[in-house]
C-alpha cells in the first residue's frame, strides 16, 4: 500500500470515528479532516468513500438535525434553515428540511410561550413573546399569530 492510500485509510477511520461520535454535514466533515492536517485531496476522497458507503449523507443529517432542533430546542423554521445553511447544506435541501406544517409550527410557538407562562396581557410582554418568538427563528407573522392564541388560552393552560 502506497503512502497516499494509507493516508487516505487513515482519514476514512478518523472520519467515520468522528461519524460515530456526532452526525456531521459533508462539509463539517470535510472541515474537520483538515482541520487534522488531512490534504484537500485526501478529504474529498475520505467523503466521496463514506457518501458511497452511506455513512454519509446531507439529506439524512439535514433532516435529522432538523427534528432535534425543532423538538428539543423549539426552533422555528428560519432557524433551523439558516443553521442548516452554515453547516453547509444547500440552500433548497436546508428549506426541505426546515419545512414544517404552520399548525405544528404554531401548536409549538403557542407551547413555548405558554411554557414561560408570562401574562401577554400588555404591550410590553407581547413584545417581549414577539421577540422571543423572532429570535427562536420562528416568521413574524406566525410568532403574532401564536401570541393571541395563547393570550386566548390564558398562562394556567401551560
Amino acid at each position: 500500500m502506497d503512502p497516499q492510500d494509507r493516508e487516505l485509510q487513515e482519514a476514512l477511520a478518523k472520519a467515520i470515528g468522528a461519524l460515530r461520535r456526532r452526525e456531521r454535514s459533508s462539509a463539517e466533515l470535510h472541515a474537520w479532516l483538515i482541520e487534522r492536517c488531512y490534504p484537500a485531496a485526501v478529504a474529498e476522497g475520505a467523503i466521496a468513500e463514506l457518501v458511497e458507503i452511506g455513512e454519509l449523507d446531507d439529506e439524512r443529517f439535514a433532516f435529522a438535525y432538523a427534528a432535534d432542533k425543532r423538538d428539543l430546542s423549539g426552533w422555528g423554521a428560519q432557524r433551523i434553515e439558516g443553521a442548516l445553511i452554515d453547516r453547509g447544506i444547500g440552500p433548497a435541501l436546508a428549506e426541505r428540511a426546515a419545512a414544517a406544517p404552520h399548525e405544528e409550527e404554531l401548536d409549538r410557538a403557542v407551547g413555548l410561550l405558554l411554557a414561560k407562562g408570562e401574562d401577554l396581557a400588555d404591550d410590553g410582554s407581547r413584545t417581549r413573546a414577539l421577540s422571543h418568538l423572532t429570535r427562536r427563528g420562528y416568521d413574524y407573522d406566525l410568532a403574532y399569530e401564536a401570541i393571541r392564541q395563547a393570550e386566548r388560552a390564558g398562562p394556567r393552560a401551560a
